[in-house]
């Protein structure tokens, strides 16, 4: 497994966020994580890079129990706010993240190309950051999070603001970079992205509360849609 969530649980002053979570992520999948937000999706994240400690349980990425700082060398990670340098350049940003994976300065110039290419921001990266739209900022954090060719990608929300072709066109890439061996975990709200997954985990107040792959998801509630599984699932409707 590339993440096992074993009993995982995390309180924030007095109040539990996260109950007894055991959660699998297979290698060579692409793995989501469903919920609507406040559900606890990005406190899992925190954890499993171990940015949060788990109150109680072990949590173990890449054969290694978290926290294990030589881990975050392959975890290409996209928060949900966007970490990014506003006085710098798209480039000088992707410049700056990369050189501290120690590329040299032929395969850093290669992954430049190639995330910057994949993400559509090619003719803006000698531009400031600060003049960056809300959309093209999420994608030079996309970038970010590929710039290293990482083996495991932990992506926080990763289409937000990001318009449908573009969105569309990112998926196939993370689809692509999967069947080649990559393991990617993705949180969305997003139902149809969801649907391009290989497994899910719906997550509501910080419990999971139906995991499978799509389609047997679908099977197992009796319905079309997978809007509906996390209806039913969560006994909004029987």
């Amino acid at each position: 497994m590339a993440i096992h969530l074993q009993n995982v649980s995390k309180s924030f002053q007095k109040t539990k966020i996260i109950h007894q979570l055991n959660l699998d992520v297979k290698d060579g999948s692409i793995f989501g994580l469903i919920g609507p937000s406040g559900g606890g999706k990005t406190t899992i994240i925190k954890m499993m890079l171990g940015m949060l400690p788990a109150d109680e349980g072990t949590i173990t990425v890449l054969e290694h129990e978290v926290p294990h700082e030589p881990l975050l060398y392959q975890i290409g990670y996209m928060a949900q706010a966007d970490a990014l340098y506003t006085d710098l350049t798209g480039h000088e940003n992707l410049s700056f993240f990369g050189s501290m994976f120690h590329l040299n300065k032929k395969k850093l110039q290669e992954r430049i190309e190639y995330v910057a290419e994949l993400v559509d921001l090619t003719p803006f990266l000698k531009r400031k950051v600060g003049l960056y739209s809300g959309g093209m900022r999420r994608r030079l954090s996309l970038a970010i999070a590929l710039i290293q060719d990482p083996p495991l990608l932990i992506l926080d929300e990763p289409t937000v603001g990001i318009d449908p072709a573009l969105k569309k066109k990112i998926w196939h890439e993370l689809i692509h970079l999967k069947n080649n061996g990559k393991t990617i975990l993705v949180t969305t709200h997003a139902m149809d992205e969801a649907a391009q997954c290989d497994e899910l985990a719906m997550l509501r107040e910080g419990s999971i509360i139906a995991n499978g792959s799509p389609s047997e998801l679908l099977e197992q509630f009796g319905v079309v849609s997978l809007d509906d599984v996390f209806l039913h699932a969560g006994g909004v409707e029987k």
